[in-house]
């Protein structure tokens, strides 16, 4: 039996009537959530409409050298920046900031470009702004729109000390290095520690940002503060105490102003580097953070190289320095004895080539003393054939040789030292022979090694074999061996070779001795053949001071000439400006 019509109808009448009710209650079940529920958290929402949070950046802890003076600083600067969906009239706001700050319009406008990001970020259009310059741009603060001024903690360097790549420089972060490098709890334009004692050290450097906020009208000028928000203050990052002593660090620096090359100067009974020289550096007022795009391309394309470090990345032949390593070799295994001799006449025949010694005319009759005392050649080619390769590797990285130091800078090359296997995949199995070794003897061929590695070496031999870490802040574990596993009749050998190529009448470093009354000088020269140029001059020695106190030196001119003639007279100076500085330094006291 079929419905009547009028059933039907009031059926969806009653239908309609609920679904209405329904809608209803939704509306207002809604309404009360966000009206009575939820009002705090939309009020905050609204309030974010006209509160502006400003990020505060933390003035990076102060870097000291060992007594407490003050290497690098931070002094206040002003940024401009630009929130672009604030701007009313970017024409206006331009013309405004050039007349008040003297920037040119253009520069203004290419800034905005380069660092644009987002409509909503801050984007940088000029820095190092001075009080005056800003004082001009609050005089017209009603007619900008979408501009703000931050506060910058701006690396300085009062000392006079440059020590560049000891200290290293920040960067600032773009978003390339937050996608690919992963960098935790920093933002767009913040800056980071990225090389040196900068980056080693970042995490204790940094600090922590802090946040200011106020309101803004609805052109993002700013309108007041907001007493519902407690601003939060930036802390400042710790302070780092080096080892560096500014004085020996400022001399070294002056020496090499025209000079390319390293120096190391340390103390070997702690392993605290005093002073760590790579010339040619750069200026580091140019990465004190927001370095321009043109200065940093300028740096990275001059010739020279300022950037690489070659303290702890430039790898170079050691040349005769190399020799107590083959001598020590020799005497440990009994292949000689201090009165196995060779006589020298100038070169050595092997097989049909002849091999030079540095001097021509021969030094005679010589024993393992007077061979490195006058850095006989000959003694150590024909020396050399008692030897087998992998020993020497062995040997050589028992002194640093073809290991990393790990000193608590964030790089640093390891060079190499070859063995049997590496010599058969570059010449091939029968591509080379005996013969090779006797450029390996005197440190030419293929090995290489970093002038901070030399430092390790020199700080073994000073110590006769006791090891400490080279650090510029704190020590970090090492790959050395704690102690050296050499005889002390091997130890008075090497030292009394040493101490003769400073004193001896014939020593090829007589030009390292500062004559000063109680202080001893070991050393070793060595001039490196270099396939590119000019050769490489080095000196390595330390000094025994008053009271047992020691240093160690280590001297590389690249292109430089000889060694004796050229690397030995700064290590004198070297060696007299720490006297100085002692003797100095006890006067003080009394």
């Amino acid at each position: 039996m079929l419905k009547s019509p009028n059933i039907a109808s009031k059926t969806r009448l009653w239908v309609f009537y609920l679904f209405v009710i329904l809608i209803h209650f939704l509306i207002l079940s809604r309404f009360f959530k966000i009206q009575i529920l939820d009002n705090e958290k939309y009020s905050k929402r609204a309030q974010s409409n006209y509160i502006r949070a400003l990020s505060l950046p933390a003035p990076r802890g102060l870097i000291l050298d060992r007594n407490g003076e003050i290497i690098v600083d931070n002094y206040p600067t002003y940024v401009l920046y630009a929130i672009s969906a604030e701007i009313k009239d970017k024409v206006n706001n331009y013309t405004i900031i050039s007349k008040a700050t003297g920037i040119d319009t253009s520069v203004l406008i290419k800034n905005f470009k380069n660092n644009f990001r987002s409509r909503f970020l801050p984007t940088r259009i000029a820095k190092d702004l001075s009080i005056e310059q800003l004082s001009k741009l609050e005089e017209k603060k009603n007619n900008l729109s979408g501009i703000i001024y931050k506060q910058f903690p701006e690396r300085i360097y009062n000392s006079g000390v440059r020590a560049t790549h000891a200290l290293g420089y920040l960067k600032e972060v773009d978003q390339k290095m937050i996608d690919n490098l992963k960098i935790a709890k920093y933002n767009y334009g913040d800056l980071v520690g990225w090389s040196g004692i900068e980056k080693e050290y970042e995490s204790s450097l940094r600090g922590q940002k802090g946040v200011s906020y106020y309101q803004v009208d609805a052109f993002g000028r700013e309108a007041g503060l907001v007493e519902a928000y407690d601003d939060l203050l930036s802390q400042p990052g710790g302070n780092l105490n080096t080892t560096i002593d500014i004085k020996l660090q400022l001399l070294i620096e002056n020496l090499y102003k025209d000079k390319k090359g390293a120096v190391v100067v340390s103390k070997p009974q702690t392993g605290e580097v005093l002073a760590y020289i790579s010339s040619p550096d750069y200026n580091p007022d140019l990465f004190t953070g927001l370095v321009s795009n043109e200065d940093w391309q300028a740096v990275i394309s001059d010739p020279d190289r300022p950037l690489l470090n070659r303290a702890s990345n430039g790898l170079y032949p050691p040349g005769s320095i190399y020799k107590m390593i083959v001598a020590i070799e020799l005497l440990e295994k009994e292949l000689i004895d201090e009165k196995w001799s060779a006589f020298c006449t100038g070169e050595y025949e092997f097989f049909d080539r002849a091999h030079k010694c540095w001097d021509k005319n021969g030094h005679g009759e010589v024993n393992v003393k007077s061979a490195i005392a006058q850095s006989c050649d000959v003694f150590f080619y024909e020396a050399i054939q008692k030897v087998r390769l992998d020993d020497l590797e062995k040997r050589s990285m028992e002194f640093a040789h073809g290991i990393l130091t790990n000193i608590d800078l964030p790089s640093e090359m390891k060079g190499k030292v070859p063995n049997r296997k590496y010599m058969n995949k570059l010449h091939g199995r029968y591509g080379w022979s005996t013969g090779a070794m006797l450029n390996i003897s005197i440190g030419q061929g293929e090995i290489l090694v970093t002038p901070i590695q030399m430092a390790a070496y020199i700080n073994m031999l000073a110590t006769k074999g006791v090891i400490k870490n080279l650090h510029l802040v704190k020590p970090r574990k090492s790959n050395l061996l704690d102690k050296m596993p050499v005889s002390q009749k091997t130890w008075d050998i090497i030292h009394t070779a040493m101490r003769e190529v400073v004193y001896g009448k014939k020593g090829t470093g007589k030009l390292s001795n500062p004559n000063l009354p109680g202080v001893s000088v070991f050393g070793k020269t060595g001039t490196a053949e270099n396939p590119h140029g000019e050769t490489h001059a080095w000196y390595v020695g330390f000094a025994n001071y008053k009271d047992e106190d020691m240093i160690s030196v280590v001297v590389l001119v690249e292109n430089g000439g000889g060694g004796g003639s050229i690397a030995s007279p700064i290590a004198r100076k070297i060696f007299k400006k720490y006297d100085e500085t002692i003797n100095n330094g006890l006067a003080e006291l009394k």
